[in-house]
């Protein structure tokens, strides 16, 4: 039977630990959206508190939505409140919720 080398098992430790510390301090996918339709919408109507017309003479102004998916320009199985939404990873503690 064959030995693995002391630095392979150490590099193969340091590469699990480093992709646990990243999964645990990511963040959620942050998307604009539209709170009404849960339309998809450009970044820049969820950003700097501005909006633009719409057909119907509105201003359509985007929120923040995290997690979730994105399907036909629609988003589902997230969340408006970033707190909410579990980031997930391996070994973290999540305070997921909905």
């Amino acid at each position: 039977m064959r030995r693995l080398r002391s630095s392979t098992v150490v590099l193969g430790g340091m590469g699990v630990l480093a992709a646990t510390i990243t999964a645990c301090g990511s963040e959620p996918d942050k998307r604009c959206v539209d709170p009404l339709t849960r339309e998809e919408l450009p970044s820049y109507r969820c950003e700097g508190g501005g909006g633009s017309d719409d057909d119907n003479g509105g201003t359509t102004r985007g929120a923040y939505y995290y997690g979730g998916s994105v399907r036909d320009k629609r988003v589902s199985g997230g969340s408006f409140d970033k707190t909410a939404v579990d980031s997930g990873g391996f070994g973290c503690s999540g305070t997921g919720g909905g």
